[in-house]
């Protein structure tokens, strides 16, 4: 059987905790989604429809309870053994104990690379978010933008094919996060990495994406699938009328996901 070339194939994906007990949560029902490589894809949705859920199954963080995920035509188990993601959360989980430079390090000491291979690699990584000056600081030295910087740049120093991100941006103020999007899509588009993004932003979704997955209410399905075409991106984009368009569109299709609950 030929593998898939695509960088997630999510066929028939459903997940229930508490499975078989009267506390049973239908998580996510049916999802179908193949993600391209190089695509920056986001999902979005109300609170608890399984955004995350869905990340973390692609991720091989929870195991879905029905449906297959192949990542670069791998179990989405073995594309986690074979590093061919990188993660980034919400908080952006530093170690305080380690500079900047040893947080970067820390999968790729993990991984059996030598310290100058280490060295020089955060040292790239660094640059190519813009923190070189910082590499002997400490987090608690650093503002949550810069911190967040710092974990995207641990989460690609392995060079992952594909990044999963759950809101990463979530806990900054509005100005640092629309600078980070700015960052993010430089870096997006100068490595050509994949990039499933989960957000509550309505703005957030249509400046970053290629597509954006809208999902339902719990149990999360995927309820339509938005092209988005903004061309190259910059601070000015927002000030643009097809950018308006774009937050209409979306916005209008989570209004019909919540007259369904």
């Amino acid at each position: 059987m030929k593998m898939s070339d695509s960088a997630i194939v999510a066929t028939g994906i459903g997940k229930t905790f508490n499975g078989n007990t009267d506390n049973a949560v239908v998580a996510l029902d049916g999802i179908d989604l193949t993600v391209e490589p190089g695509e920056f894809v986001s999902l979005i949705g109300p609170s608890g429809c399984g955004k995350s859920t869905m990340l973390r199954v692609f991720g091989d963080l929870i195991s879905p309870t029905e449906g297959t995920v192949e990542v670069f035509g791998k179990s989405a188990a073995q594309a986690r053994l074979d590093r061919d993601y990188g993660m980034a959360f919400q908080k952006a989980g530093l170690f305080d104990w380690r500079k900047v430079s040893a947080n970067i390090e820390l999968p790729l000491e993990l991984a059996g690379w030598s310290k100058d291979r280490r060295s020089y690699r955060s040292a790239e990584m660094l640059s190519l978010v813009k923190l070189q000056e910082f590499a002997d600081h400490y987090p608690w030295q650093l503002s949550g933008g810069m911190q967040q910087r710092v974990a995207i740049a641990r989460a690609l120093s392995f060079e992952p094919k594909l990044l999963l991100m759950d809101e990463p941006f979530g806990a900054l103020d509005e100005m640092t996060r629309e600078h980070m999007q700015v960052e993010l899509l430089r870096i997006y588009e100068q490595l050509g990495t994949t990039v499933v993004f989960v957000t509550h932003s309505i703005p957030e979704a249509a400046f970053l994406s290629d597509r954006v997955v809208v999902l339902s209410p719990r149990p999360g399905r995927i309820h339509s699938i938005i092209d988005v075409d903004l061309g190259k991106r910059d601070e000015n984009t927002r000030e643009s009328a097809e950018f308006f368009a774009m937050t209409t569109e979306v916005r209008e299709a989570l209004r019909s996901v919540e007259a369904m609950s």
